[in-house]
């Protein structure tokens, strides 16, 4: 992969996700695949896409003949102050909203199969480059995908959630293999309904996917009776881009509570909602962003981090991040007055670990108070130096803090930190932490650095330093399949290649009757080769015999298999 200053920016963690482009295993036909969408797209969504679409194609160096390379895309992409990589399908969502906060596209690197060129549930370059990519060349656009991917990042999931992003994966990595046996996709299907049906109670995650959903993917904008399409899943998707505008498809203006609303994948849409322009998407990811741990904070923001089980960071008011896996909260008055994690912790500052409070220090987790000192009517954390010792706080001194909770605090003091002027730490050596009777902590435990903060600010998903923590998001176990094609499949495949020299002015007009032969006698199901021999015939106004026989051969397909019959009429009118 070329490297550029965009990519260059982006951390270890998500690198771990990201694969060479296979460039030379994409087959003739997944060109001509991406061709006839492509062109389709142009000719259709011209009329009904948002204004920058046809734009930004040009914009994004995308091209219709064929399909694009990532480091040419990449050559023009950094103007615009974005970049892509690919990766191997279905990416887990919170690395998928990260890449985005980097100002980085995630193109899956296959291309849909023939017998789904017009919708796939899985991801594939076709829903990447030509839905996404085109239209973050609108600037308020853009922004708005990268503010969407920063406070995504910090949604909490939960074990479900990882679950069903698992289910959904292995269903679309099957799906996109034509080899698949019926009964292997109906048991995908069904083991994916099943986790769908055990979500319980929606996560922060759970339900920024679903924003992101009917924004990102599937969002429609301008005026509720005459909208435009902006979504990638619809600009992707020569079926549900038709389908789309027609009135059995419900509008409803856009709020924040379209974050309510599940989708599901496999099927269309059956509502879909209108934003007036993009300055109202970052208003209503805003509103939605208000709900959320990372801006709300205080009790529910710790229960949404232990709900997680994962790893996760709390902001006392000081500045103090802590980050870890967050197993307990003692409330009082409906407020934290303790939390506890449970496992490697670490404390950081401004998105930084602290130097000596890493998870090697608190390797079987962290506990401490939240709150003010009983007898002071000021928080401690705004206390200066000089005002610390008039209140007893002094090095190598004993010291009782009793915190409005109830929670007791003794011990020796041996260290303070202070960062940009607030107290932010304590340690203590023999020191006994208590409250409502209970112990919380012995002098016999050794050090106990106690965290400063009348309140706890933000909580949200994944640690302060990433690269300190030692992030690192699994690549997935399950492969997207590498078709291992049959003979007979090889060699349609070869009248495809040959088709597209023609096209390329590399093998001669004079080839195409005998490839036609070929391709009636021993494929007599395809139809876009078909449709790609046609056109090269008309364009060059030559052998109306075979233009005729091939003519008539497609709309006797049309007749007998109404699955395609739009998709060869679409094709005969383009050409």
């Amino acid at each position: 992969m070329e490297m550029n200053e965009i990519l260059e920016k982006l951390p270890a963690h998500l690198m771990s996700l990201v694969i060479d482009q296979p460039y030379d295993e994409y087959s003739a036909q997944d060109h001509a695949v991406w061709r006839y969408v492509m062109r389709q797209n142009v000719r259709y969504l011209g009329k009904v896409a948002h204004g920058s679409y046809l734009e930004g194609l040009k914009k994004t160096g995308i091209s219709l003949d064929k399909i694009p390379s990532m480091y040419g895309m990449n050559r023009i992409l950094k103007d615009i102050g974005w970049a892509a990589v690919a990766v191997d399908g279905f990416i887990p969502p919170s690395a998928f909203m990260a890449f985005q906060a980097y100002n980085i596209l995630v193109i899956a690197a296959d291309i849909r199969p023939v017998d789904q060129i017009g919708y796939t549930p899985a991801p594939d370059i076709i829903h990447e480059a030509a839905g996404h990519a085109p239209i973050i060349a609108d600037p308020v656009y853009a922004d708005f995908l990268r503010r969407f991917g920063e406070i995504g990042s910090r949604a909490f999931l939960s074990p479900q959630d990882y679950k069903l992003y698992e289910a959904i994966r292995h269903l679309s990595i099957i799906k996109a293999d034509p080899y698949s046996l019926k009964e292997t996709i109906e048991k995908a299907g069904q083991h994916l309904a099943d986790c769908a049906n055990n979500m319980g109670k929606p996560s922060e995650l759970a339900k920024i996917r679903s924003l992101h959903w009917w924004t990102v993917e599937y969002g429609l904008i301008g005026e509720l009776e005459n909208p435009k399409i902006y979504g990638a899943g619809l600009l992707s998707s020569i079926a549900e881009s038709a389908n789309c505008l027609k009135p059995h498809v419900k509008k409803l203006p856009l709020t924040v509570e379209a974050a309510n609303f599940n989708f599901d994948i496999t099927e269309p849409q059956p509502q879909l909602f209108v934003t007036p322009d993009f300055d109202t998407l970052n208003k209503v990811l805003d509103e939605f962003a208000d709900t959320m741990a990372l801006r709300r904070g205080g009790l529910y923001g710790l229960q949404q981090a232990i709900r997680s089980e994962n790893t996760g960071t709390c902001v006392y008011s000081s500045g103090l991040e802590v980050s870890g896996t967050f197993t307990r909260v003692l409330e009082w008055n409906g407020e934290p007055v303790y939390i506890q994690t449970t496992g490697p912790t670490s404390l950081n500052f401004g998105g930084r670990e602290l130097q000596g409070h890493g998870k090697t220090i608190h390797n079987e987790g962290f506990g401490s108070p939240v709150g003010k000192i009983r007898y002071l009517s000021i928080a401690l954390e705004d206390f200066s130096e000089e005002e610390l010792g008039q209140v007893g706080i002094i090095l190598g001194e004993c010291v009782n803090l009793d915190f409005e909770s109830g929670v007791h605090v003794t011990g020796l003091i041996r260290g303070l930190m202070i960062m940009e002027g607030k107290l932010i730490l304590i340690s203590f050596t023999n020191c006994l932490v208590s409250f409502e009777g209970k112990v919380l902590f012995e002098p016999a435990w050794g050090v106990y650095d106690m965290a400063v903060g009348k309140k706890i600010v933000s909580v949200y998903s994944g640690p302060a330093d990433a690269k300190a923590f030692g992030l690192n998001y699994p690549v997935p176990a399950e492969k997207t399949h590498k078709i291992k094609h049959d003979v007979h499949t090889l060699k349609l495949h070869a009248i495809y290649q040959k088709v597209r020299e023609i096209r390329g002015n590399s093998c001669s007009y004079a080839l195409l009757p005998s490839l036609w032969e070929e391709l009636k006698n021993e494929h007599p199901g395809d139809w876009l080769c078909a449709l790609e021999i046609l056109e090269l015939l008309r364009n060059k106004q030559i052998n109306d015999d075979l233009n005729r026989e091939i003519t008539q051969s497609l709309h006797s397909k049309q007749s007998s298999e109404p699955a395609i019959s739009k998709l060869i009429a679409d094709g005969l009118e383009i050409i």
